[in-house]
């Protein structure tokens, strides 16, 4: 995502400007969903974060500090949401998640389609914490110092996590037979 660029639209979303509220939103709402998709594990609370991550950056926008990445911003938002969601349903811990159907058919899944939901359900296992830096470091693609920011918290701690997260991940795939 372009920094220079962000701060453009986020001037012209500021001055009022409904077009560079739009390209904003498409330019970040897939991302967003994403994140909040690893965390919740729902489409439809995955839409509902979206929708709220959205109303929050157009209510303060304002109080961006474009010193910072918008990208990190926004996820900031987007994870705390998720976050406040699963503690909403009480699912802070690790989150039940269905198996991956067996049946074959015309609904069976690819081979990388189980992967991907076998990823997804050892992801669920694991606390909040270490699903979050795990999800934006492995599927958001963000630096040490990046998810750092977002976090607000030291690089050595989000290191830290990150190891533990990988840990417990490597358990999970490990239990499920994937690993």
């Amino acid at each position: 995502m372009n920094n220079e660029n962000d701060r453009e639209l986020i001037e012209n979303c500021m001055s009022g400007d409904r077009q560079a509220i739009e390209a904003l939103l498409f330019r970040y709402e897939k991302p967003v969903y994403n994140a909040a998709y690893r965390m919740l594990n729902s489409s439809e609370d995955a839409r509902d974060v979206t929708q709220t991550v959205f109303l929050k950056v157009i209510e303060k926008l304002d109080s961006y500090d474009p010193r910072y990445r918008f990208f990190s911003w926004i996820y900031r938002i987007a994870l705390n949401e998720s976050i406040n969601c699963l503690k909403r349903q009480n699912r802070l811990d690790a989150l039940d998640h269905e198996p991956v159907s067996e049946a074959s058919g015309p609904e069976e899944l690819t081979g990388t389609q189980q992967m991907s939901q076998g990823m997804q359900s050892a992801l669920m296992t694991i606390q909040a914490e270490y699903r979050t830096v795990i999800v934006l470091k492995h599927f958001v693609d963000c630096s040490y110092t990046e998810i750092g920011q977002i976090l607000d918290l030291p690089e050595k701690k989000v290191k830290s996590r990150l190891y533990t997260g990988r840990q417990l991940l490597r358990e999970a795939l490990t239990k499920s037979g994937m690993h």
